[in-house]
């Protein structure tokens, strides 16, 4: 069952897990397992997409429990009054801050394929870093770092795509990742999913004008890897699930 961590007469927000499609697509046909079906089926009604998640990205979703008010936030989103807030591990020591401004392709598929360039901006602040002594490749230790991540556009997979092109590919990303450092990963911590995780979501509610703060929390795999890496100084420390190894295991 999925966590809710928000509800009122117009939405509902829940803690979507790492591996959980947001909806069917034509793309993953032998997915049977959809957030928008389990929320339907908890609540009893029909609920609504106002955005989305990757599949290997967990944390806050948001569905609107009628079309007005999908339509009233979803147009929030596109007009980026709603500030999403994103944690992530990445491979390498990253600057403190930074901004990633660069333009992602996508194609669309009619009778003619055509390629589509959509400007897109990310900006990130660093959190902490860490350097272990696991070898990988021809280097004789491992440094990763924890980044706060705010997305000021919601293009197709942007932090991951971002944060591939300036050489910090996220932790357990088979697709724009490194998987000698995904494979590390699994060995030392049996952490198996992408170090990606939407934590917070703030916005305007459309219908009532208050300032909306939704909050979600990591999973163990995710808290394990941030507590065995003493990061456990968070801006929000509640968000990790359960405790952990303060040191780091032997391989």
């Amino acid at each position: 069952m999925l966590e809710i961590l928000y509800m009122d007469n117009h939405f509902v927000a829940v803690n979507k897990p790492a591996g959980l499609m947001v909806h069917r697509a034509r793309s993953a046909p032998q997915e049977t397992n959809f957030a928008l079906q389990m929320v339907r089926d908890v609540l009893g009604c029909r609920v609504y997409p106002v955005h989305r998640l990757d599949k290997h990205t967990s944390g806050v979703l948001v569905f609107g429990l009628h079309p007005e008010s999908a339509g009233r936030l979803g147009r929030a989103f596109s007009g980026r009054s709603v500030t999403k807030t994103y944690l992530a591990v990445v491979r390498g020591h990253t600057p403190e801050a930074g901004a990633i401004d660069k333009p992602l392709v996508k194609y669309r598929e009619q009778k003619i394929r055509t390629r589509i360039e959509q400007s897109a901006l990310t900006r990130y602040s660093r959190l902490g870093t860490i350097e272990i002594p696991y070898p990988v490749s021809r280097y004789a230790t491992a440094r990763y770092s924890l980044l706060k991540i705010r997305p000021e556009t919601g293009r197709y997979q942007q932090i991951r795509r971002h944060l591939q092109h300036v050489s910090h590919p996220v932790i357990g990303d088979r697709t724009h990742g490194d998987n000698r450092h995904n494979c590390l990963f699994e060995t030392v911590f049996d952490c198996r999913r992408m170090l990606l995780a939407a934590v917070r979501i703030n916005f305007r509610h459309p219908f009532s004008g208050e300032n909306i703060a939704i909050q979600g929390r990591l999973d163990d795999a995710f808290s394990t890897v941030i507590q065995a890496f003493g990061w456990q100084c968070l801006p929000a420390p509640e968000i990790l699930t359960t405790a952990a190894p303060a040191s780091l295991p032997a391989l």
